[in-house]
């Protein structure tokens, strides 16, 4: 059995409109945001082929700095879709060329740079129980319902409520099959990797997630981003 992850890199940080690229590429500490999770995937055990959806115009780019990180684990490049579960069909379409029956799929955000190598394995490792597994940490906030943004018009219990983090694992024959069986339209319009497979009937298992796995989406992130990389570096500089 073999584990392959889905790398999605084809975002157009559209929140951002002040940087001069993407947010997964701009550089942080003289290296790509990508690159961070990216290269923790490569030193997981469990990853044994990676393929990266991106668009055309960034793959010379990735391709300088998979090469200078000794990115080995590299398969090929996947085009970005029009959403994001479509970047995702596209990947699952190259990998049913390439994988087995009983090989499993890992599909993660180049934006959320601070994935452990303990999440993968705890994403993967529940596998042949479940089809599907997703990280999540608990609502901290109260939340309220609201229709028109203005008014309150109900309560949400906070101990019933969870956020979603990346990586997320499936099986990979069932979770390509629910693709095959959904329109182009019904695909873009699913907003994240579990989704799909929730609303098509599969066994999701949730499992903890991680503070510091943040989704990059804004330029406060960034900056959250910069001063957790100041710390490891003092921690580090304290350990030696």
């Amino acid at each position: 059995m073999m584990n392959y992850l889905i790398f999605l890199a084809g975002g157009i940080g559209s929140r951002m409109k002040s940087l001069d690229c993407p947010k997964q590429y701009l550089l942080v500490d003289e290296k790509p945001i990508f690159l961070y999770s990216l290269e923790t995937f490569e030193k997981s055990g469990d990853i044994n082929g990676i393929i990266i959806v991106a668009h055309k115009e960034w793959r010379e780019f990735i391709s300088k700095w998979i090469k200078k990180a000794d990115i080995k684990k590299f398969i090929t490049f996947a085009d970005a879709g029009e959403a994001r579960q479509s970047s995702i069909y596209n990947g699952l379409k190259l990998l049913k060329k390439l994988a087995k029956q009983e090989d499993n799929v890992i599909i993660h955000d180049a934006a959320r740079p601070l994935v452990s190598g303990k999440l993968i394995h705890n994403c993967l490792r529940q596998l042949d129980k479940y089809d599907g597994v997703m990280p999540v940490l608990p609502a901290k906030d109260t939340f309220y319902q609201s229709a028109n943004g203005k008014n309150i018009g109900g309560l949400l219990p906070r101990e019933h409520l969870f956020a979603g983090q990346a990586p997320e694992s499936f099986k990979m024959v069932p979770y390509m099959l629910i693709h095959e069986e959904k329109t182009d339209d019904e695909i873009n319009k699913m907003t994240g990797s579990t989704e799909i497979a929730y609303k098509a009937g599969l066994t999701i298992k949730m499992i903890p997630g991680e503070e510091q796995n943040f989704k990059i989406t804004t330029e406060e992130d960034i900056r959250l981003f910069k001063i957790y990389l100041q710390g490891e570096r003092v921690k580090n500089k304290l350990l030696v």
